[in-house]
Order: structure tokens, then sequence, then C-alpha cells
């Protein structure tokens, strides 16, 4: 996996899920490759009271209420919908799910203004179909097809960016698990096997750009994955995220605990002050997500480890957050230069420690981008 940018799931946990799928005794539903209760476990991370030989990292940070729903989802007839604001990991848990259920979490359809009913269904091999005529072997299915033909999990990301008239395909797809293809003959219909079903994911603050019918939301299981405010799990998150990349890059930093307190407490008042905010010209664009803050603290420890003396300090990561959040000019410099006058200078004067030069990092960076 060394030569793949990022490898997906299935193979990046490929010997966890060998050895759960060889230990679990338990009712499996459809062809899925491993129990509920085993796939609740891969993605959660193992306990004392579980009594396996080893530890499962946990690999998805959030409440244990929301993977179960979604598992129960998937177990049944529904699709699964997990719907929340940017960066609340919606994407990362139906790809665990996918790779634990399926062992296959690439069959996926990105939706955007450009999506069409092809991408969910079918198109054809332009070729192919010159020089032999339209067959099942000229039909070039989509990851939702090929879900269906192999009863695996497909996935469809950002699926309110996509127009009405595709996400509506997915309709008789979900209900009677089954597409025609009307251009041929005979052999004319693809019907899914057990154990195919849909993860569908949409942000929260996408609603109104393409709002889902009714007779799709009936078609769907909601799980709305919720922004995470407790210290101690984002804390946990953002830690799990750096050492991956601490790994990915083979960088040895240390990233001192200090530091990390200085920025979930930062990203705590900035959250608390755009609450606060009597209208969005008063508040940041970013959406000051977990996934942000993994964001800000990889483009610190990068810059640190290239240009820096291989050591993270307060003054870069003021530097990377000031440079992360601000998006707009001069509002969103606005923002933050009120933040760091208001909040962060009475505060690296009474606790002193990384805050002093936080401080001044922030308004270096500032002071950069005005």
């Amino acid at each position: 996996m060394s030569d793949l940018l990022r490898a997906p799931a299935e193979l990046k946990y490929a010997e966890e899920l060998d050895w759960l799928e060889s230990v679990d005794d338990n009712p499996k539903p459809f062809s899925w490759r491993l129990s509920p209760k085993m796939v609740r476990l891969f993605v959660l991370g193992s306990e004392r009271a579980d009594g396996l030989d080893r530890e499962i990292s946990q690999k998805w940070f959030g409440d244990r209420s929301f993977v179960e729903r979604s598992i129960v989802t998937l177990a049944s007839d529904r699709g699964l919908l997990l719907i929340g604001d940017p960066g609340t990991g919606k994407s990362w848990l139906a790809e665990l799910l996918s790779a634990a259920i399926s062992r296959n979490s690439t069959l996926v359809v990105q939706g955007t203004a450009g999506t069409t009913e092809d991408h969910i269904k079918y198109s054809w091999n332009v070729s192919m179909v010159i020089a032999k005529g339209q067959s099942r072997e000229s039909m070039i299915p989509s990851p939702i097809m090929t879900a269906m033909e192999t009863g695996a999990i497909g996935r469809f990301e950002e699926l309110t960016r996509s127009t009405s008239d595709v996400q509506d395909a997915l309709i008789s797809i979900l209900s009677e698990k089954y597409i025609s293809v009307p251009e041929l003959d005979s052999d004319n219909i693809v019907f899914a096997k057990p154990g195919f079903s849909v993860i569908a994911t949409a942000n929260s603050r996408d609603r109104g750009v393409n709002d889902l019918s009714s007779a799709l939301k009936r078609r769907f299981n909601f799980v709305r994955i919720p922004v995470v405010t407790n210290k101690k799990s984002e804390a946990e998150i953002v830690r799990f995220r750096t050492e991956e990349l601490l790994r990915r890059h083979q960088i040895e930093l240390d990233v001192p605990p200090t530091l990390l307190d200085v920025l979930l407490q930062s990203f705590a008042d900035l959250r608390a002050s755009a609450a606060a905010a009597g209208s969005d010209d008063e508040k940041l664009e970013s959406a000051l997500s977990t996934a942000e803050q993994i964001g800000v603290l990889e483009d610190a420890i990068l810059h640190s480890n290239f240009f820096g003396e291989r050591a993270l300090n307060a003054h870069t990561l003021a530097s990377s957050l000031v440079g992360s959040l601000a998006r707009r000019e001069p509002e969103d410099l606005a923002i933050l230069n009120k933040y760091l006058h208001g909040v962060v200078e009475p505060r690296s004067k009474e606790q002193g420690g990384s805050w002093p030069e936080f401080l001044e990092g922030g308004r270096d960076a500032i002071a950069t981008l005005s």
C-alpha cells in the first residue's frame, strides 16, 4: 500500500478485517463478510469486555447509537442517509461500513450539479456499440449497478448536490431493487442480489439546494451526525488523524499536548462566537468542523517539518489557523482579528504558556494577509 496516495479502508485495515472474519461465528445477514456485531467492533474499536485475543483500533469517533442504527438499517431493505454539517465524518463512516460489510468501499457516485442518471444506472461503450451493437458487453455499469449485481454496498456522496431528476432515479432502485435496460431486447433487467444497499451522505448546510422528494425520503432511514463538541472526543479524533498523517509522510515530529489544547480551545471559542453572532457577516465562512481543525494542524505540521525547526510551535499553529480560516477578505480577517484582541490577548496575559506566541503568530499572519 506504500505506492497508494490513499488506500481505501478495506486495504488499509485488511489485516484486521481478515482476522475479524476468521473469528466471527455470529449470524451474518445476506452476503455480509462480517456480522453486525463485528462491523460495529471494527468501526468503534474493541474493549476488554469483548474478550478478543487482540485489540481492534477505533476508527470512527462518535455516539455508539449512530453506528448501531446505521448497521441495522443496512441489514433491512432501506437505504441509509447520513446527514450532518461538513466535516462530521459522514463519508468516513460510510467507507468503514462498506469496507466491513462488503470489503469494497469504492463503489461511489459523487453527487454534483453535473451528475446525470447515467452515473447512477449505466452508460455505453460507444466504440463497442458501433462495432457490435448494444449488448450487456457494451454496457458500462454504474457503481450502483455494480453494487446491485454483486450484493454489495453502493455509496452516493453529497446526494443533495445532484438535481431532483437524478435523485429520483434512485427511487425505483431502492424500492424495486432492479434496473431496466430498455435498449436491450433480452437480458434487459439487472436485479439486485441480497446484501445490496445504498449509503448516501448529505450536508445539512445544503438544505434548499436540491431538497429530497418525499418519495425518496421514505426510502431512506436518516441518521443525523452532529458536530463533535466534546473536547475529549474531538481531541481523540484530531490525535488519531494526526498520527495517520505523520505515518503517511514518515515524519518524526511531536505534537505537544499544550498546543493541541490551544487548537481545541481556539475552535471552541470561534464556534461560541459564531453561535452568538447576529448575522452571517459576523460569522466565519468556515464551518469550524473537526475536519477543518485537522486541516489546520496538518498544515502546521507540514510547514514545521519542511520549513521550520522540525518542531511544532504556537506561532506556526496560529499562522496556519488564520491562513486556513480566512476565506473572505476583509470579513474573515476582521473576525479573526477581533478574536485575537478580545479573547487571545487577555488569555495570554492571564495564563501565559503557549498563548502569547500564538497571539503573535496570529497577528503576523493577519498583517501578511491584510
